[in-house]
This record gives structure tokens, sequence and C-alpha cells, in this order.
């Protein structure tokens, strides 16, 4: 399956729900896109950004596996 995403007016939704319903559920099926989607892609964009001009931090896996120890310990007592 492949896979759009529409924006539309509120007051079409029905029209375009009516139309979409000619199809079976094997052809079409209709998802739910996440309430905080617009929200995700910025950040989601800003950090690849960062990452494309090379001010983004990054660490080595050690330096996170020493960040990870020392985090746990600090909650193990």
């Amino acid at each position: 399956m492949e896979t759009i995403r529409l924006e539309f007016q509120p007051n079409i939704k029905a029209k375009i729900l009516e139309v979409l319903s000619a199809f079976s559920s094997d052809e079409l099926k209709i998802v739910q896109e996440d309430a905080d989607f617009d929200e995700n892609k910025k950040k989601l964009d800003a950090a690849l950004a960062k990452i494309k001009n090379g001010t983004a931090e990054s660490c080595s896996l050690e330096e996170l596996d020493a960040f990870l120890e020392k985090t746990i310990s600090e909650y193990e007592n």
C-alpha cells in the first residue's frame, strides 16, 4: 500500500469520507494522523538541520554508556 497525506478544510471532511467509503477495506485504510505530527516534524527538521550544519551535539557509545551508568547508579540507592 501507499500512503498520502491530505490537508483539507474541516467543512469538507464528510464529503471526502463519503467518496472514500466507496472503496473496500482491502483497497483503502484510513489512518488517523498523530495529533502531534506537525510539532514532531518541526523538532525533527530542526535536529536534522543541526546535523547538516555541524552544530549537533553527539557522543560516543562509551560516553553514553558512562552517562547511563552514572544516572542509573544515582537512582539505585
